[in-house]
């Protein structure tokens, strides 16, 4: 389709478009919209046709020789840059993430002193299913990653930690900030939402969200393009051996001789008499699990959403719903963490994140 065509296609839509939409009941026009925007959007690419045989007419060397502008195809450009991702390496960021906040609730470091003292003799278990899932741990060591190789791992994908970055490797500097940003972005959507069915009066109440649906897109897509830069290497193989062996490892803790010898009643009362033994203290077990349940699943929302520019608001409000519950489940464990109590609430925080100065 040649450059006049598209132009004179592209001057008469919009014309169109109002005059559909006028005719047409309110409480028609807002899945309408979106359907006619996709519609316009399919309309462009095909009018591009053969790009190939187009950038040849352009340059005089095509079947029609020296053509003029009016012949030549439109010159239309997929916007492709969301869509180049890796899922699997944002999956296993996600799982990456699951394990990050059980190795900051000490559960290896756990285990490590359970081999030790079941070595030393200093655990009164022998013959029990514990007992022999320590001697196996110790006799096949079937987690190779060491913590060193952890660290690092949790050092590019999110900059957490303090292990030394890999020189030339790419470090995921602002993985947190976008994360924090996500989480409030969210909480921020639903909580205008609410406001937004209260005061609301009239007929189409449930289809009037107040919401920013754009902050959420926005901060979602430079969140999932910094993970997929980060996450190369060895990151999907770490992640899958160690989600193995952390599952191997927590049902080692839930055995039967293994809390006797504890004196505790679960597999976490276990995790926490040993940390508070020889470990130094517990760490946020509570807060740590909730962090590691809701960020994982955010993080899998992220990397299997395409965030749609032209997304039907109330389509994405019903995707987007089940999130709301973990932003906030996440918030509320996040603040009661040593790094998140100066967390300033959820509009501060997203105002830092988009940039937005703050009042003195």
């Amino acid at each position: 389709m040649s450059f006049q065509t598209t132009e004179t296609i592209q001057r008469l839509w919009e014309t169109f478009l109002q005059e559909q939409l006028q005719a047409l009941p309110p409480e028609q026009r807002e899945g309408l919209s979106a359907q006619f925007e996709q519609k316009f959007a399919e309309l462009l690419q095909a009018s591009g046709g053969d790009s190939d045989a187009a950038f040849f007419d352009l340059i005089g060397l095509g079947p029609q020789g020296q053509a003029g502008f009016d012949k030549i195809g439109y010159p239309y450009i997929s916007p492709d840059f969301d869509d180049s991702i890796v899922p699997s390496q944002l999956h296993a960021a996600a799982e990456l993430y699951y394990i990050y906040q059980h190795e900051r609730m000490k559960i290896f470091e756990v285990v490590e002193t359970l081999l030790r003292l079941f070595r030393l003799g200093k655990m009164r278990i022998q013959r029990g299913p514990g007992a022999r899932g320590l001697y196996l741990l110790e006799k096949w060591r079937p987690l190779r990653y060491t913590k060193a190789d952890r660290m690092v791992a949790y050092r590019r994908a999110f900059n957490y930690g303090t292990a030394a970055p890999p020189a030339g490797g790419v470090v995921n500097r602002n993985f947190h900030r976008q994360l924090v940003g996500f989480m409030v972005a969210v909480g921020q959507y639903f909580r205008d939402l609410l406001i937004g069915e209260v005061i609301r009066g009239g007929q189409l109440i449930e289809q009037r969200p107040f919401g920013s649906v754009a902050t959420v897109q926005r901060i979602g897509l430079d969140l999932r393009y910094a993970l997929d830069r980060s996450t190369y290497g060895n990151v999907f193989a770490l992640a899958m051996e160690t989600g193995h062996y952390l599952i191997q490892v927590l049902k080692l803790l839930d055995s039967p001789d293994i809390k006797k010898a504890f004196d505790a009643n679960t597999k976490w009362d276990v995790v926490e008499i040993v940390s508070n033994r020889f470990l130094g203290g517990v760490a946020e077990p509570s807060q740590r699990a909730k962090m590691a349940e809701s960020g994982r699943r955010i993080l899998q929302f992220v990397a299997d959403n395409d965030f749609k520019t032209a997304i039907d608001p109330i389509l994405f409000q019903s995707v987007v719903r089940p999130m709301g519950a973990h932003a906030e489940a996440w918030i509320a464990a996040y603040r009661m963490t040593p790094e998140g109590r100066g967390f300033p609430g959820v509009t501060p925080a997203l105002q830092g994140v988009l940039g937005v100065p703050q009042a003195a």
